[in-house]
């Protein structure tokens, strides 16, 4: 479980350290949000005029999504402070692109009625995901899109997998939950489509549709692939937590094993999985009818 104090603090630090790896990882989840909103795109562009990246993290979808909208203005949000930092230097040449400190599931300003609000994973941590997604309906204008993306279950990412059935680290693996469900927080929380659906609807969003999507997940490259995923790993998903959380003897067998699996998954000197997403869409009631 990944809370909202985390992103503010640690986790957010050690992202914003790491996002070069993270965009490089994330790189087709981000190419595959921007087709879907340039294939949904009105025929006036001018219809979207103003677009929300929730979670926007370091950047990446927020200057994408700016370029696939050449006449709109992109207002990017997240919790972390450090995330915002990279965001705010990466646009310093982009005057379209802005970014803020803030908490999606509360921000408000009467200023910003987006037209479209999109989020590269960043929507699986609210606390109370139907009241978060109410919030961001009533500050849209009528008739706004959300698009966004999410994990699949856990079970479909074998990325996220790679020290399960180690006899190590017991209660460091207990204390990592399985998500299938919601309520529970975390990068796997959406994974259920009908919840999902079911929390778009008590927020007051329509026509939710969900798209199955499997996309490369490059999380080792350059000279030395194996040990440049090594790295990722011990900063960033559920095998860095369980590290975290391992005595030193435990992650040295946790560590070795983890080496062991990445060589496993070396392609074209890459070390590359498979990540099971979903594509949602969803738009506002357009009150203006």
């Amino acid at each position: 479980m990944t809370a909202g104090i985390e992103w503010q603090g640690k986790v957010g630090e050690v992202w914003a350290q790491q996002w070069r790896h993270t965009d490089r990882t994330l790189a087709a989840v981000n190419d595959a949000l921007i087709a879907a909103a340039v294939s949904a795109r009105p025929e006036d562009d001018a219809l979207t005029r103003q677009i929300l990246d929730l979670g926007c993290g370091a950047g990446a979808t927020s200057l994408a999504i700016a370029e696939a909208f050449p006449d709109a203005q992109v207002l990017g949000i997240d919790l972390s402070p450090d995330l915002i930092d990279v965001a705010r230097s990466r646009a310093v040449e982009n005057p379209r692109c802005r970014f803020a400190v803030a908490d999606a599931a509360h921000w408000e300003d009467p200023k910003w009625s987006p037209n479209l609000v999109v989020s590269r994973h960043g929507v699986m941590f609210f606390d109370d995901p139907v009241a978060a997604f109410a919030q961001r309906r009533r500050h849209s204008a009528p008739g706004a899109s959300l698009l966004f993306s999410c994990f699949q279950d856990r079970g479909r990412n074998d990325w996220a997998n790679l020290l399960d059935g180690t006899n190590v680290a017991i209660g460091a693996a207990d204390a990592i939950p399985h998500v299938d469900s919601i309520p529970e927080v975390g990068p796997f929380a959406f994974a259920n489509p009908d919840c999902v659906r079911q929390i778009l609807s008590a927020a007051g969003w329509e026509d939710a549709t969900a798209t199955p999507l499997d996309v490369p997940f490059v999380v080792g490259a350059g000279a030395d692939p194996v040990a440049d995923a090594l790295d990722y790993f011990r900063h960033i998903g559920p095998a860095a937590r369980l590290l975290h959380l391992a005595s030193e003897s435990e992650r040295e067998a946790l560590d070795a094993h983890l080496q062991a699996r990445l060589l496993d998954n070396v392609h074209a000197g890459e070390v590359r999985f498979t990540a099971a997403i979903w594509i949602w869409t969803a738009r506002a009631p357009d009150t203006s009818e």
